[in-house]
């Protein structure tokens, strides 16, 4: 289970970069029709990201209710 969310932590950062680097390259760019594909691919990437938050979200919720992870803080005090 580490190792899943691990790769859905780096699978979200990578999403991340991604956009960030569809947005820099689009920045110097006044002709519309070369910066309308550099948009849609980084709202893509964004897209990308917000999924893989939300299904890593509804996994970490799936395996509490399976019982594969249990949660570990300070137990509460009378």
């Amino acid at each position: 289970m580490t190792y899943l969310v691990i790769v859905a932590f780096i699978a979200i950062i990578g999403s991340l970069v991604a956009a960030l680097v569809f947005m820099m390259r689009g920045q110097g760019t006044t002709d519309t029709e070369e910066a309308t594909p550099r948009k849609n691919h980084m709202a893509r990437a964004l897209a990308f990201r917000v999924g893989f938050s939300i299904a890593l979200f509804v996994l970490v919720l799936i395996s509490y209710r399976m019982g594969w992870i249990h949660p570990t803080g300070l137990p509460m005090q009378p």
